[in-house]
């Protein structure tokens, strides 16, 4: 028979186990201030959309015009036409993203059936260092690369082709600036699968080696399976941000040619509350943006729970 715990024991326990939980709550604390700070109290911006806000004067001082900035949204025909535009974009680039969403999980189980060690950490931080360089340099690289005096079209000029216009057209701007995107951060969303891979049970490869697996079929029958859960949680989440697309890749890459094409909804708050000084409107726009996406990750997550199970929350 085992002998019970004294009460001082049991006191130390409890105490030890109050102090671990305290640590943890620490560690976390910076990230939930850093939340806090940047993505909670920034809401209180919202109050613009309710004002005819004027630069320069205190909101008290603002005149309350109520839900009349949200209806200018859908009645005013030309507000109208220019937001399903931007929608419209908005839609097609990220939808293409999502298309190609599973290329980073591919690229991190290829590389990492590569035998050679120090191949797969040259690999990984060529194709991670894209994403910590800002689009002003990505955009004077894809100059050099696909401009009108580029090396693409240097070569195809000098073998006698027609060179091609990537960066100053509208027939292809869509899956251009997607393709950007991915090469951008295609290292740097990999980085989760790798850390899975190393995760996994390697006892199921050992079986399955066991029954002459070849490595092809290894990779279709248990890695690819075995990542699948870890790729439908960064897709849930990645729902939720379907409607930030960002500004700054759309405002580098745009121009007089594919500006119709380029501008998405971030880039059209940038421009209507920036450039034209409507501020209260663009308010407006990104609240409306803001509950969309708050609608699209609740439905992803609750679609995940009812389809497969699992979930975020």
């Amino acid at each position: 028979m085992t002998k019970a715990k004294s009460p001082a024991v049991k006191k130390e326990f409890r105490h030890s186990k109050k102090w671990e939980s305290y640590k943890l709550f620490l560690y976390v604390l910076p990230c939930l201030i850093f939340i806090f700070i940047f993505h909670y109290l920034p809401l209180w911006g919202w109050a613009y959309a309710f004002f005819q806000y004027k630069p320069g004067l205190p909101l008290t001082e603002c005149k309350f015009v109520g839900w009349q900035n949200f209806q200018a949204l859908f009645g005013n025909a030309v507000m109208r036409e220019n937001l399903f535009r931007v929608l419209r974009n908005t839609f097609g680039i990220q939808l293409l993203n999502y298309v190609l969403m599973p290329v980073p999980m591919l690229f991190a189980i290829f590389l990492s059936e590569v035998a050679s060690t120090k191949f797969q950490k040259v690999v990984q931080t060529l194709t991670t260092l894209p994403h910590f360089i800002s689009w002003v340099i990505m955009f004077s690289l894809a100059s050099s690369l696909f401009g009108a005096s580029g090396v693409v079209n240097s070569v195809l000029n000098d073998a006698g082709l027609n060179s091609i216009n990537i960066l100053t057209t509208e027939k292809h701007v869509w899956i251009t600036q997607a393709l950007l995107g991915l090469w951008k951060d295609m290292g740097w969303n990999a980085i989760i699968y790798f850390a899975a891979l190393a995760g996994l049970d390697q006892e199921v490869y050992e079986a399955a080696m066991v029954d002459g697996a070849s490595r092809w079929q290894k990779i279709r029958y248990i890695t690819i399976p075995l990542l699948i859960p870890t790729f439908f949680v960064l897709l849930i989440m990645g729902i939720g941000n379907f409607m930030n697309s960002g500004i700054d890749q759309f405002l580098t890459f745009g121009n007089a040619m594919n500006k119709e094409f380029i501008e998405v909804l971030d880039l059209y708050v940038y421009n209507l509350g920036i450039g034209n000084g409507q501020i209260s409107f663009s308010v407006a726009v990104g609240v409306m943006k803001s509950l969309v996406a708050l609608v699209l990750f609740a439905g992803a997550n609750f679609a995940s729970k009812k389809i497969r199970g699992t979930s975020v929350f």
